[in-house]
Parts: structure tokens; C-alpha cells; sequence
């Protein structure tokens, strides 16, 4: 299942979106609040959390829902594999397709806003820990609202608000001695990805019936 998932998710140029999409945003922002270094090195950050957050909610609609429809899911629990077993395998997949790619082009979007050696080094431990989180919620929501009328725009809607605290702790540990938002987005990360599996294979069952 990861297997299939991640050579759905990067076929078609699908590994290259997150790496698009996160330089383009650092692209565009120095136009947006001047060429300041200081200025970009103080806020550069957050913004690459916010691009993150949004790359990783690009294909929320086509986590669940496709193999819902297409009767997927049920080949997977007539072999006997349980909707949490699918729903872990989806979130290791949907890491897998975008928080690598993504780790790796926020090395020249960080040069691009002009971040210092040491916000780049926390940036990416940050990202290293987060990002399975971010996989985790857009999973979970993409359960939660499966087969629903307009359910691209309202996983948005949902996983947005979701995502404040890994934002507010993402954007925490970019500063220097900010170790107490590092763990705590540690602790957010785990309680995420725990808390996927089972949420979202109840989701996924309560869909069925």
C-alpha cells in the first residue's frame, strides 16, 4: 500500500510540487516585504512553516476519497487489513511523497529569504519532526471527510485551524534557545501521529455503514 501510494503521489512530476511550491513562495515573498535581510531572516521562517502546512494539504482530496469510491478499501479488509492498518499506510505514504522533497527545498528557499546558518539548521530539525504531523492531519481530515460534497474545501477549512499549535511551536523553535517549542512540538507531533491511525480507520468504518 505505501508503495503504491508513494508512486501515485510522485508520478506525473508529484515529487517535484512540494519543491515548486515551497521556492516559489520564498520566491515571492522578499517582493512582498522588501529586500530587508533582517526582516527576512526574522519572519523567512515562519512563512516556509506556512508553505509546508499548505504543501502537505495539496492532495488531501485524493488521500481517501478515490480509494473509497473505487471499492480499494475493501479489497484491503476482505484480505483481512484493518482500517487503521490503511489508514497508517496512507499517513506513512503521504510523509513519504511530500516531507523529504520538502526538507530538501528548504535549503534554497532558506537562501532565498536569507536565513542564517543556525535558523536553517533549527528549520529543519523543526521540519524533521513536524512534518509527520502534518502527514498525520492531512489523513485524518481527508477520513473525516471523505465522499462529503466539497471536501477539498472543507478539509482545508478543518485542517487549518488544526494546524495552529504546529505552526505557533514550528515557527517557536527557529529562534535561539528555543528548545522548550521544539519539545513541545515533539509532543504534538507524537500525540498526532498516534492518534491517526485509530481516528481515522473509525472515520473511514463510520463511512461504510
Amino acid at each position: 500500500m505505501i508503495r503504491r501510494d508513494v508512486a501515485a503521489a510522485w508520478g506525473g512530476g508529484g515529487l517535484w510540487l512540494p519543491v515548486i511550491f515551497l521556492v516559489l513562495v520564498a520566491s515571492l515573498y522578499p517582493f512582498a516585504v522588501g529586500p530587508d535581510a533582517r526582516l527576512l531572516n526574522a519572519t523567512g521562517g515562519g512563512v516556509l512553516w506556512i508553505a509546508a502546512l499548505l504543501a502537505a494539504l495539496l492532495p488531501i482530496d485524493r488521500l481517501i476519497t478515490p480509494d473509497a469510491q473505487n471499492g480499494q478499501f475493501d479489497q484491503y479488509l476482505v484480505r483481512g487489513i484493518s482500517d487503521e492498518s490503511i489508514a497508517l499506510a496512507k499517513m506513512l505514504a503521504h510523509w513519504i511523497g511530500f516531507g523529504p522533497p520538502l526538507m530538501i527545498a528548504a535549503l534554497p528557499a532558506a537562501a532565498l529569504l536569507k536565513l542564517d546558518a543556525g535558523t536553517v539548521m533549527r528549520l529543519e530539525a523543526g521540519l524533521a519532526i513536524g512534518t509527520p504531523a502534518l502527514a498525520a492531519l492531512g489523513v485524518l481530515v481527508a477520513a473525516l471527510t471523505a465522499g462529503l460534497r466539497s471536501a477539498g474545501a472543507l478539509s482545508g477549512l478543518l485542517a487549518l485551524p488544526l494546524a495552529v499549535p504546529l505552526l505557533i511551536f514550528g515557527a517557536g523553535a527557529l529562534h535561539e534557545g528555543s528548545g522548550a517549542a521544539l519539545k513541545f512540538l515533539a509532543a504534538i507531533s507524537l500525540l498526532l501521529v498516534a492518534i491517526t491511525p485509530i481516528a481515522a480507520g473509525a472515520a473511514m468504518r463510520a463511512g461504510r455503514e
